[in-house]
């Protein structure tokens, strides 16, 4: 909770092109952003026990090609996964409960584009 995950959910789609207003799905589980050529699905489990039918949404979203599919709290949800499939861990830093160091992990065949936002992101870094 507060870790950062809508925050990083709302660069997300801003920086594909989005003007929607993101808000956490906590309380609605899924929420759709749409942009000129994708969609983004976030959806949230943090409350659920069990994902029920939020489970068949989410293999439908997995499997679209014009969709980019962000999922919080997925330990319910892992068997529907892709194993190849990238993961970010947003994690408090001990010196400040409002600086998070970002942990990403990939695919080997997606080191390239990784390698390259990471580079972007060293050149325009505040």
């Amino acid at each position: 909770m507060g870790g950062g995950k809508t925050t990083f959910v709302r660069g997300l789609a801003r920086g594909l092109g989005s003007d929607a207003t993101v808000a956490s799905p906590t309380f609605t589980l899924g929420k759709i952003y749409k942009t000129k050529d994708l969609e983004i699905h976030h959806f949230d489990f943090y409350r659920l026990s069990e994902a029920g039918i939020l489970e068949e949404q989410l293999e439908e979203s997995l499997g679209a090609d014009n969709v980019v599919t962000v999922v919080e709290w997925s330990d319910i949800v892992k068997n529907v996964l892709p194993a190849a499939r990238l993961t970010i861990e947003l994690r408090p830093t001990q010196n400040d409960a409002d600086e998070r160091e970002v942990v990403v992990d990939y695919p080997p065949e997606s080191e390239r584009l990784i390698k390259s936002v990471e580079t972007d992101w060293q050149e325009v870094r505040p």
